[in-house]
């Protein structure tokens, strides 16, 4: 019997370019973004890994179970993609969503911070009006496509 060999699995010469490319861009990004402040951005990353891990993830977690637990398990899906677009718009925006920084949005745009508010609420229900319309679609088809013995 041969002893097992290792082998590092190696992807096509186009995937490995790829690679050394982005590993070359987000050196180039780190050097930048750390030239000016470097501590700052530093504590900045660690307590935004720290929020994300000790405040948010559970958060979330919990609220999944909820609502599995609440619901049939094919309309959690429903729920799921509109709350994670809107929460990710909330977290690129969340300071002209919450008017935290109005002020400098203000001097450096010449444009009213105030409309982010309204747009994002009106974004999140687009987004939950079209996945309930598509949830009511799809319970449509299904009782259509059923036998009448089963009605």
């Amino acid at each position: 019997m041969r002893p097992p060999t290792f082998r590092v699995p190696l992807g096509s010469p186009l995937q490995l370019l790829l690679l050394v490319c982005s590993f070359a861009l987000v050196a180039y990004a780190g050097v930048r973004l750390l030239k000016d402040d470097w501590l700052a951005v530093a504590l900045w990353f660690v307590g935004a890994a720290l929020l994300h891990d000790l405040v948010l993830l559970p958060l979330y977690s919990l609220l999944d179970r909820a609502l599995r637990a609440g619901a049939a398990a094919r309309w959690t899906l429903y729920v799921r993609v509109p709350a994670v677009l809107s929460g990710l718009a909330l977290l690129v925006w969340c300071p002209l969503i919450l008017g935290l920084s109005a002020d400098g949005y203000r001097s450096a745009t010449g444009l009213d911070p105030d409309v982010f508010l309204p747009r994002w609420l009106l974004i999140t229900a687009v987004l939950f009006g079209g996945s309930a319309l598509l949830l009511v679609l799809r319970l449509r088809r299904a009782t259509k496509d059923r036998s009448p013995a089963v009605h």
